[in-house]
């Protein structure tokens, strides 16, 4: 399984949920902040989006807004129009159960919409937030000239079919094509950000991809520079040069972030003891993986399953100077 599709599975936490705009007029909308990631894609006229108090990104038929932290928001017809105003007491929650919202002066005339926005929100668990998602901008644009690209096309199409008209499973065909769709985003963000240091161009390095998805994908392995090397084709001091030049951290230092971040969804998604929570990082003695749990997150593995157990899901949060980031 590549890093991008398991990451984002991993932090899933439930199916897209969504609400179609249909605005006339002067209008405006505020989204609260949501847990997962909050999304627009304008299929008919223009809005602005407003992801904070000073930027006004302009959205026009066919444009795509993704905020993958959720932040709070503001969507309208212009950037004159503030969203806060207009939406004085009708705060939008997407709820689990699609609907239609109706905005704009003229909402109770019968005229035909002038803008289409599907917006809505992917639920994310944010205390597994990996920092290839954590990393990402406040607010990321995808241009309508995207569409060109036949794969991004179709689904587009499709999802517009299922939006006009509405058959049996469509909730189900939206919500997929929807997840299809930001699959798409993140790729292209990706694919765009391929320069420099980071996730953008680790992910585009195929070794050094490899080796990522290995990691991660069996952190108990018993895993050395030269195996991991062995995994990229690359010498040993080649690879060793080549992934902490991308990824900003050698490779046994980020193996033992994500044995130490699996270790950590492990206490707070089960009850296994923690001898068995230790073998499954690559840790025989849960002495040693107690001590390294400790250095990661400045609590012992126990008492780190307690505190989550009453305080519910949040990030866990690493000790200073254990920033997982890329070039961090």
């Amino acid at each position: 399984m590549d890093l991008l599709s398991q990451v984002t599975a991993a932090m899933r936490s439930g199916r897209p949920r969504w609400v179609r705009i249909e605005a006339r007029g002067a209008w405006g909308q505020r989204f609260q902040s949501v847990p997962g990631a909050a999304f627009h894609l304008v299929l008919q006229g223009s809005a602005v989006l407003m992801p904070n108090a000073d930027d006004k990104i302009p959205l026009g038929a066919g444009c795509i807004a993704l905020l993958p932290g959720g932040v709070e928001h503001g969507v309208a017809d212009g950037p004159d129009v503030p969203a806060a105003e207009r939406s004085a007491g009708t705060r939008q929650e997407f709820s689990a159960e699609p609907r239609t919202l109706v905005l704009g002066e003229s909402a109770d005339a019968g005229q035909t919409a002038s803008t289409v926005v599907l917006s809505g929100m992917f639920p994310f668990d944010r205390s597994l937030c990996h920092p290839l998602l954590n990393d990402l901008p406040e607010a990321i644009y995808l241009p309508a000239r995207l569409q060109q690209e036949p794969s991004l096309r179709a689904v587009l199409d499709s999802l517009c079919h299922e939006l006009e008209h509405p058959d049996m499973g469509s909730d189900l065909a939206i919500g997929t094509l929807l997840d299809t769709l930001l699959v798409y985003v993140l790729r292209w963000w990706y694919r765009e950000h391929g320069a420099g240091t980071g996730w953008g161009p680790a992910l585009n390095d195929r070794a050094i991809s490899r080796v990522l998805c290995s990691m991660h994908n069996y952190p108990g392995e018993p895993w050395t520079v030269e195996r991991l090397g062995a995994v990229a084709d690359l010498s040993r001091s080649a690879f060793a040069r080549r992934f902490t030049d991308l990824v900003g951290r050698p490779p046994l230092g980020h193996l033992t972030w994500v044995r130490m971040n699996t270790a950590a969804e492990r206490l707070r998604k089960t009850e296994e003891p923690l001898s068995s929570v230790a073998q499954q990082v690559g840790y025989t003695s849960e002495f040693a993986f107690s001590s390294a749990f400790r250095r990661e997150f400045g609590i012992a593995p126990s008492a780190y399953r307690r505190q989550e157990a009453t305080a519910g899901p949040r990030r866990p949060r690493a000790r200073p100077g254990t920033s997982p980031r890329p070039g961090g």
